[in-house]
């Protein structure tokens, strides 16, 4: 890792089970530089884009999808494990290691012919990428780009995002 942010992404070891290596963006959101500068490189990748709104999944992509909606001046969409939105919601289900999951949002986020940009911590194998952007065409969104903070490339989760324009700020 070159980037000197890749210094506040803390290893985990044998979480959250044994021979899983956990990348923990915790450190980064502790300091205020490292977090302000995560915060400005994606405006400044996405500032001027045209983008209408940015789509963030539960929980940590939460942290910097609503920054950059304030700062970009656009709506935020929450995508959330199912069962935790109030109002009406359409769902997208998605392949695990260990079953299946699913993702929600409401039936009103997202109007037809909006360009939305999907952002997330962490793109590991891309099930939760992939079913996310699913559910946003699903509504008639246009998806402008799927970016995370962290990617860990050996994963392949952009094999799993076949099309898509993909970008990460880190890459592992």
């Amino acid at each position: 890792m070159t980037d000197p942010l890749g210094r506040f992404i803390r290893e985990v070891p044998d979480f959250p089970k044994p021979g899983i290596l956990f990348r923990d963006i915790t450190p980064a959101l502790l300091d205020p530089s490292a977090f302000r500068s995560i915060c400005d490189t994606l405006f400044e990748r996405f500032g001027g884009r045209g983008i209408d709104k940015v789509a963030a999944v539960e929980s940590r992509g939460f942290i910097f999808g609503s920054v950059l909606a304030y700062r970009l001046g656009v709506g935020f969409v929450p995508i959330r494990k199912s069962g935790k939105l109030p109002w009406k919601t359409v769902a997208e289900r998605y392949a695990l290691e260990y079953g299946e999951a699913a993702i929600e949002m409401h039936v009103d986020a997202v109007a037809r012919g909006e360009r939305i940009l999907i952002l997330d911590d962490l793109l590991a194998t891309g099930g939760t990428a992939a079913a996310a952007a699913r559910l946003v065409e699903r509504q008639g969104g246009i998806v402008e780009e799927l970016a995370f903070v962290v990617e860990l490339a050996d994963l392949k989760g952009r094999d799993n995002l076949p099309g898509r324009n993909v970008w990460s700020l880190l890459r592992f």
